[in-house]
């Protein structure tokens, strides 16, 4: 496992960096034991405050991400580890039978844009269009609905696109704002699938 652990704005020391590569190793194999990478990045959050930002990539496009902050860095780090290790435990027979079954070629690659939120302005607002401010290749996986939910909660993201296992069509999962899950099937995909299976 490939593992960056990083201070921004402070300096780590040595026995911090030792225990958070000891704990993070720990993880891996306790958990899950083929995690291909993962980046620790630790700064100040206001005044007296570390926030720890956790990822781990423990398959192809499928990331534990966890934050935490403490007033020890030390604190910070063990919460947010502890977040993960309480992901991949409660995931950890799941993450392994998705990994088995995950194939190459069932992927649409795609174009992920950041766009820049669009100024104040007096104008038309027909005049302005959202900038660009970052663009990416990213893979829309084929998977299940419950995959697509663990995966979301697993990444702390607040919306996954994917493709759904039961009849290809294009889905969205997002995480409302009462804390459950929102799931968009968009009409047409069952009627894609019955077609398929007549002429499949």
């Amino acid at each position: 496992m490939q593992l960056s652990i990083n201070g921004k704005q402070m300096d780590l020391g040595d026995a911090l960096r030792a225990h958070i590569t000891d704990k993070i190793e720990d993880i891996n194999q306790k958990y899950f034991n083929r995690a291909i990478d993962a980046t620790i990045t630790l700064s100040p959050e206001g005044h007296a405050f570390t926030k720890s930002h956790v990822s781990i990539r423990v398959g192809k496009d499928i990331m534990v991400v966890a934050d935490a902050q403490d007033t020890d860095p030390y604190a910070s780090f063990d919460a947010a580890s502890e977040k993960v290790a309480k992901q991949l435990r409660r995931y950890k027979k799941r993450l392994r039978d998705h990994h088995e079954r995950l194939e190459e070629d069932n992927v649409i690659p795609a174009q992920n844009y950041v766009l820049s939120p669009e100024p104040e302005s007096h104008d038309e607002p027909e005049k302005h269009e959202p900038m660009v401010v970052a663009d990416m290749v990213t893979n829309i996986q084929t998977m299940s609905v419950s995959e697509a939910v663990m995966r979301l909660d697993l990444s702390g993201e607040n919306a996954l696109l994917f493709r759904n296992a039961h009849h290809d069509g294009l889905n969205m999962i997002y995480r409302r704002t009462d804390g459950n899950i929102g799931w968009v099937d968009p009409e047409g995909n069952e009627s894609a699938f019955n077609k398929k299976a007549v002429n499949g």
